[in-house]
């Protein structure tokens, strides 16, 4: 009979530390930068609503299959996002991966998706600050929820990140500017407008699920990092046009979907105007000098949640950690 390995949420936050996620998350986007991938279309559609009603549907669920070219491993993501579920107490954002041997079929682990979702996530602001910002880190958030503390922690991680400054329209602004200072020992302050959050900022970080723009793009300083991870879809936006005219180039992480979102449809740019973000790996494309404004859009890719869960099951596996079961 074969087994599985189980890991749940507090299984999966023993396993994952985000300076040691950073390499995993860099190698995965230069493996699907070079074409060494398998990432099918990731369908998302509505759920929760009655089709035949008039109430608007309770989220979005996604399929996100992938595979990395030479893995043991490949790995398929159910997500949900459920904008709700904030009044609820409850994440926005929810996800589970089913892990499965690459050679032979055979399920290998199911895990908790969640935390793994928002810490590679996480990694690509980390990763993004380190290769790209332009002196110190000073860091702008809009946005204070979950995505939020995780792009601050990787930028921490992966940079000598010397303040924060957090700004949202709720009252979270101020419980996620204490918690940022309680894990990471930082100067982390609430503001009280999307301008005092990019005054002065070196990287900017949106996190949001909004469907305007949630800063005004002339008021970045020249140098800015803008680092958007918020719209996914043609209907959600965060960025201005005039912070796309200011920008010297635009980074994606998968140029064909940023293409396609309400970020990039509101301006004249296409796809063939985005650069992979793996270039930047690469040592291909990069910043070329210090007052240049550079946006950098991730929509997220599968590829990450493939190999961010083959790390967290290797090492699981190494330390016994989670529940084997039948199956």
């Amino acid at each position: 009979m074969s087994s599985i390995r189980v890991l749940s949420a507090a299984d999966v936050a023993d396993l994952i530390a985000v300076a040691d996620l950073l390499p995993v998350v860099e190698r995965a986007l230069v493996a699907q930068g070079r074409g060494e991938v398998e990432r099918p279309d990731r369908p998302h559609f509505p759920v929760g609503a009655d089709p035949d009603g008039d109430d608007p549907p309770a989220g979005t669920a996604l399929t996100m299959p992938a595979a990395v070219h030479g893995a043991d491993t490949f790995a398929t993501k159910l997500a949900t996002v459920h904008e709700g579920n904030a009044d609820r107490g409850l994440p926005t954002v929810n996800a589970q991966i089913a892990l499965t041997d690459a050679g032979t079929g055979r399920p290998l682990a199911y895990l908790h998706g969640t935390r793994i979702t928002n810490a590679r996530t996480g990694c690509i602001g980390g990763l993004a600050a380190r290769d790209l910002a332009a002196g110190p880190v000073r860091l702008g958030v809009l946005g204070a929820g979950t995505q939020a503390r995780w792009q601050t922690r990787a930028i921490a991680a992966a940079t000598a990140l010397e303040s924060v400054r957090v700004y949202s329209p709720s009252d979270n602004r101020e419980t996620c500017a204490a918690d940022l200072r309680d894990d990471l020992g930082v100067d982390a302050a609430a503001v009280d407008s999307p301008r005092a959050a990019v005054a002065d900022a070196t990287v900017v970080v949106t996190t949001t699920t909004a469907t305007e723009p949630v800063f005004p793009g002339a008021t970045l300083d020249p140098g800015t990092l803008v680092v958007a991870v918020g719209a996914y879809t043609p209907e959600m936006r965060e960025l201005d046009t005039a912070t796309f005219d200011r920008a010297a180039r635009v980074f994606a992480d998968t140029p064909a979907e940023v293409a396609e979102i309400g970020d990039l449809r509101a301006t004249d740019l296409t796809e063939d105007d985005l650069v992979p973000l793996a270039a930047v790996f690469e040592g291909t494309a990069g910043r070329e000098s210090a007052d240049e404004i550079i946006v950098v859009e991730s929509v997220g890719t599968a590829v990450l949640d493939a190999a961010t869960a083959a790390h967290v099951y290797e090492q699981a596996e190494s330390e016994d950690v989670g529940t084997v079961v039948p199956f």
